[in-house]
């Protein structure tokens, strides 16, 4: 399994509209991309910071994901709305 993990950090103005369409993302993901197999939404309570923990078939279904016309309008709508953003990719050994 493609583990994807993100760490995002929205702009304060922006956090509300951040959430919104990060959770929009997350549920069209999970529900419309067949090689998704887990797409977590994790809020840091004292922060707001954003963690997604991402769980694929493979490469090919990440970047099956990245191609996905509600990924590129999402990544376009956020651009301006984040302040830091920081993307880990990992192979699932176990279980």
């Amino acid at each position: 399994m493609y583990v994807v993990t993100v760490l995002f950090e929205a702009k304060p103005e922006h956090a509300g509209a951040f959430r919104a369409a990060m959770l929009a993302n997350a549920k069209v993901s999970r529900e419309t991309e067949p090689g998704c197999r887990q797409f977590d939404v994790c809020v840091e309570a004292d922060t707001g910071r954003t963690f997604l923990y991402e769980l694929y078939d493979d490469r090919a279904a990440f970047e099956a994901h990245l191609a996905a016309a509600h990924f590129k309008a999402f990544d376009d709508a956020i651009r301006d709305w984040i302040a830091r953003k920081d993307v880990q990719i990992y192979d699932r050994v176990s279980p």
